[in-house]
């Protein structure tokens, strides 16, 4: 396995130009990227690398031996895993991304379990609202909505993201509910900005009847994380449009009522993803199965379908 971890160092550095952002990807130590390197090179008898305080620069050696193992480095892997896959318990560093109101709420309860079942794992979760790059940032998984799916990537579906409207009872104390979308242009509108593109998001409603109707607020307040959205909602700010796994807590408390229960956006599933691999790492597949575990036997994807009103 040393060997291997010596080449994958050595592939990592020269795509990243450095051995700190090699370092990220493979859950190493700067230090320990460099010896990786530093021991291949022993081993080859060749530099492969000018070293600067800079910058990393391939060697003319270093830029044929890349173009003579880099894409077979996947396929070194997948061996690799394909003879251990059965030999022992999953173990190793987990690496997932996830959305951080969503995450918090309901993937991070079940991470206890899951540690306790699979001691040889370990977590290294980070918690952003962006869609991250599975491969280039060495992430073993990631769960959220809106994805694109990039080449290498593939998603298992865990539940429905339907967008529903809410509002605190003390808000709503003495106006009139809506009847239909086009109602909510009364109201005051806590909205979502894109942190991505700074654009706000223009939503269209539909009901069991086929019904699609433009969801047009008064643009009162605006956010650009949902998190902020569903406590301005709580506080009485206004109404809000939000993912109904989000709102889910506050609705079962009374601390938000759902206005126009018939009614529901569709922002597409709620999926995870992970790297199509022939065969996955031990620790990638327990963890996915786990989570899909979960959510069916909670019956999460009904109770996050906004459309069940």
């Amino acid at each position: 396995m040393e060997t291997l971890a010596n080449l994958e160092s050595f592939v990592r550095s020269a795509e990243a130009s450095s051995f700190s952002n090699a370092a990220r990807r493979l859950a190493l130590t700067p230090a320990a990227v460099s010896r990786n390197v530093a021991m291949l090179e022993r081993d080859l008898g060749v530099r492969l690398f000018q070293r600067s305080t800079r910058r990393l620069t391939l060697t003319e050696e270093g830029e044929r031996f890349l173009a003579s193992i880099q894409d077979n480095l996947q396929g070194l892997q997948t061996a690799i895993a394909n003879v251990t896959a059965d030999t022992g318990e999953p173990a190793g560093l987990l690496k997932v991304s996830l959305s951080p109101m969503f995450g918090i709420a309901h993937i991070l309860p079940i991470l206890p379990a899951f540690l306790a079942r699979y001691p040889g794992i370990r977590a290294d979760w980070v918690f952003e609202n962006r869609q991250s790059d599975l491969i280039a940032e060495g992430l073993d998984a990631a769960i959220g909505g809106g994805f694109e799916l990039s080449p290498g990537i593939v998603a298992r579906t865990l539940a429905p993201a339907h967008l529903i409207v809410v509002a605190s009872p003390a808000y709503m104390k003495d106006r009139r509910p809506p009847l239909d979308p086009s109602d909510l242009a009364e109201f005051d509108g806590i909205i979502m900005r894109s942190a991505q593109t700074g654009r706000i998001r223009k939503w269209s409603m539909r009901n069991a009847a086929g019904q699609n109707l433009p969801a047009e607020f008064r643009e009162s307040t605006i956010f650009n994380d949902p998190a902020a959205m569903v406590q301005a909602a709580v506080h009485g700010l206004g109404v809000a449009l939000i993912v109904a796994a989000d709102a889910m807590s506050h609705l079962e408390s009374g601390r938000l009522v759902r206005l126009l229960p018939l009614w529901y956006a569709d922002a597409g599933p709620i999926s995870i993803y992970y790297a199509n691999r022939t065969l996955l790492p031990a620790k990638t597949r327990v963890f996915i199965d786990f989570v899909a575990d979960h959510f069916r036997r909670e019956r999460l994807a009904e109770r996050f379908a906004g459309s069940l009103g």
